[in-house]
């Protein structure tokens, strides 16, 4: 898991080289909306993407992370099935109904059944490669979901951005590693709680589910500023046990600013263990990307701190064991 971290830049430029040469083919209707179907690692790509364009996109981008799609999905939907090993059951429902429905279906997978599944029904197919984790491949998957909006028209070209994004963390990355040890030896031995705003809760939540996964640790996450408004009551009682972390924008709505100001001298009265974490970058594609970067390599170094495997997720495979068997 650590190698894989380590190859993200690497990765994101194998990723531009496949959406450039992906074979997609036009919708035949016009698009209205858009459905992007994934879990876990190859989910979070659709959230992410979803708040990188929420300013840009000509159509709403939803995500579905279940068995069923919205009861609005047509013709004029765009339908992204994302899964990476190509056979995540609650995607592979999506799919079925997506393909009822008759949407605009394109796939991201490595194999699997959906890869099946879409040449079979002759469907766009954008094949990745395979035999990794896929929280490790999300610079895979949230590539392919920005080549496949542009394709259809919803956001512009994101190649300069990526390209933009892919030197900033190159040449960040030893300051990124110097700040991802300090934050975890910050976290250790602590519960973390994470804050971010409204288009960073994709960031929040791939930062929580690292933490989960590779670090084994539980946390929480909320958004300002809708945690204004019931999570900040919350705030009472002492607890050193608490350390909250802040995912901060160097360019963010300055009454956001005010609040997150306003919140830390709430949350300090009841833990001194608060770390800011600055955006690097000018695109929300560029802060985005370094955001990843740097909270994977907390939950690496995390998962050294604590003694566990990063790449070990024994619950789950038997979760999914048991689920086969009825």
């Amino acid at each position: 898991m650590k190698d894989l971290v380590a190859a993200f830049s690497k990765q994101l430029k194998e990723a531009i080289e496949i959406g450039k040469k992906a074979k997609l083919t036009p919708a035949e209707d016009t698009l209205s909306h858009v459905l992007i179907c994934g879990l876990g690692g190859s989910g979070i790509g659709g959230s992410i993407v979803s708040e990188m364009l929420a300013l840009e996109a000509k159509a709403p981008i939803q995500v579905s992370k279940g068995y069923f799609i919205p009861a609005y999905v047509n013709k004029n939907t765009l339908v992204i099935i994302s899964s990476y090993s190509g056979n995540t059951e609650e995607t592979l429902q999506c799919f079925e109904q997506a393909i009822q429905k008759k949407a605009k279906i394109v796939c991201i997978s490595s194999g699997g059944k959906i890869t099946d599944i879409a040449a079979e029904k002759k469907l766009d197919n954008v094949k990745v490669p395979g035999g990794m984790p896929p929280r490790s491949c999300l610079g895979y998957s949230l590539t392919q979901l920005l080549f496949i909006l542009h394709f259809n028209g919803i956001c512009s070209n994101p190649v300069s951005k990526l390209e933009a994004a892919i030197k900033l963390i190159e040449d960040e990355e030893q300051n990124i590693l110097k700040e991802a040890a300090a934050i975890s030896e910050a976290l250790m031995g602590k519960l973390p709680v994470i804050y971010s705003t409204t288009y960073y809760e994709g960031i929040a939540i791939r930062f929580r589910q690292q933490l989960n996964e590779n670090a084994k640790l539980l946390c929480w996450h909320q958004v300002i500023p809708e945690m204004n408004h019931n999570e900040l009551v919350g705030w009472r009682e002492k607890n050193e046990n608490i350390a909250v972390i802040l995912f901060r924008d160097t360019d963010e709505y300055e009454r956001n600013n005010v609040r997150i100001e306003i919140n830390k001298n709430v949350i300090a009265k009841y833990t001194p263990h608060i770390t800011e974490i600055w955006s690097k970058g000018k695109s929300i594609i560029e802060k985005s990307i370094y955001f990843i970067h740097l909270g994977d390599w907390v939950s690496i170094y995390l998962a050294e701190k604590r003694g566990f495997d990063a790449s070990e997720i024994n619950v789950i495979n038997d979760l999914k064991s048991e689920l086969s068997k009825l």
